[in-house]
């Protein structure tokens, strides 16, 4: 644990203030964040939720020790949106093996995916497969308490048992009944209650249960999975702000209301929502981009676009606030990383880091003064160990410049000598050989006339 520990202050959407974090245990800090839905690949929107909260695991690791920090993300594998893709995709396979196929593959994508954005794994990643019998002891806890009922083959869980229900969101009861459809769902005793089990047909996934053979709602997945992990109450919940209503506002019902507990979580952490080149993401645009594409194709600016750059670009922008994901921002991550890694040549970072540097991300995770400082250090302080030190504490890979600067003049001084004698079969050969490793040569004239070449490396 750092020895100067700062205070860290963090923005909470249930009260709609920032306050000083204070853990209810400093040895065992607990953060659980709503993970991917495996029925296609994982898109930037879903990156953005992924470095958030690994930059806050980060944090909580520095302030209180990697050791003392549990960190839960869970994996959703039950959805009909799953069973749709398993239908659609795999049509000659029997319907659990088809999902089976469905979820192992885009998992182990995701997985990837988000390694490739340099996020450390999480202590645990829960299945929703795994927990069904978790969700089925908070199914019946609510009903023995009253707060939910058995109705047309589904469990539903009562929205009006719980006086205090909508105070994340701040709807109350009246809004959520203005535009319910009741006509649709005349087996609800409030049009607002929403589904905790459901029954399956035999071409669906399900499970034995009490109350038939069926499957969970999506809300209580996380209500389950983040108890047994983290504890009836915990410190910090995080996610989109897409989810804010109705998923977690309901995991907050859930909860509380099966466990008689005055809290899901302490604090609730949502990051903005992201537009790509100034719109709304959409297949129906053409702009809805997966991680895997912006980091394997040119589908978006004409290039690939590494990790480092992708989680820099994503920081560069505070997490609450919305993110306009252009190519324009992806360029500009690529020449400030260029710039730091050209100031810091093969220096290495700080062993730790040095009192007050990690007071802009303390401040409620503020990144995009963080990188300012990292600037700072790096370029105009010629702190450049501590700069590496921040920089690596934020996941933001800066590539050493080792032993590559004398290579490069080398073979660059090579390059003169034959464009001075007229080899230019052979100057273009180096040019050729240094591109490949993504060096890109600029020849010009100095004052004298005489011929230079400048270098730079491209992502």
């Amino acid at each position: 644990m750092s020895s100067a520990k700062p205070q860290l202050t963090l923005y909470n959407t249930l009260t709609r203030a920032k306050a000083p974090f204070t853990p209810m245990d400093a040895g065992n800090v607990r953060l659980y964040a709503c993970g991917p839905t495996v029925y296609d690949f994982a898109h930037i929107g879903n990156g953005r939720a992924a470095i958030v909260f690994d930059l806050l695991f980060r944090v909580l690791r520095h302030v209180y020790g990697a050791g003392h920090v549990t960190y839960v993300r869970n994996i959703t594998d039950v959805d009909d949106k799953i069973n749709a893709r398993a239908l659609r995709d795999h049509p000659q396979l029997p319907l659990n093996e088809a999902i089976r196929k469905v979820t192992e593959t885009t998992a182990a994508q995701y997985q990837q995916d988000v390694a490739a954005l340099f996020c450390l794994e999480p202590s645990v990643q829960p299945r929703a497969t795994d927990n069904i019998e978790q969700m089925q002891r908070l199914i019946a806890a609510l009903i023995a308490r009253g707060h939910a009922y058995q109705a047309d083959g589904e469990v539903l869980f009562a929205v009006e048992s719980m006086p205090d229900y909508g105070q994340l969101s701040g709807r109350n009861l009246a809004d959520n009944l203005a535009g319910a459809r009741i006509a649709v769902d005349a087996h609800k005793r409030n049009p607002a209650d929403f589904v905790l089990w459901k029954l399956s047909s035999a071409e669906e996934p399900g499970w034995d249960s009490p109350w038939g053979r069926g499957r969970p709602g999506w809300h209580i997945e996380c209500s389950a999975m983040s108890e047994r992990y983290l504890g009836q109450t915990f410190d910090i919940h995080g996610g989109g702000l897409d989810l804010i209503f109705p998923h977690h506002e309901n995991e907050i019902a859930q909860s509380r209301c099966a466990h008689g507990t005055h809290a899901m979580a302490n604090v609730w952490m949502h990051n903005g929502f992201l537009q790509v080149e100034g719109q709304k993401m959409s297949k129906s645009l053409g702009n809805f981009f997966t991680i895997h594409q912006l980091l394997e194709t040119t589908d978006f600016g004409g290039r690939k676009w590494p990790g480092e750059v992708l989680r820099l670009a994503m920081l560069m922008t505070h997490y609450r606030e919305p993110i306009d994901f252009t190519v324009k921002r992806l360029e500009e991550a690529v020449t400030l990383l260029e710039r730091w890694e050209r100031a810091a040549g093969d220096a290495e970072p700080a062993a730790s880091l040095a009192p007050g540097l990690v007071e802009r991300l303390a401040d409620d995770l503020d990144s995009p003064g963080a990188i300012g400082r990292i600037h700072a250090l790096i370029v105009d302080e010629g702190r450049v160990a501590d700069g590496l030190a921040l920089a690596g504490l934020m996941g933001i890979q800066i590539q050493r410049q080792v032993s590559v600067d004398m290579d490069v003049a080398a073979r660059i001084a090579t390059r003169l000598d034959a464009l001075n004698a007229k080899d230019f079969a052979k100057a273009d050969a180096i040019r050729a050989e240094l591109a490949e490793q993504g060096i890109a040569l600029m020849d010009y004239k100095d004052e004298e006339g005489q011929r230079r070449t400048k270098w730079e490396v491209k992502r």
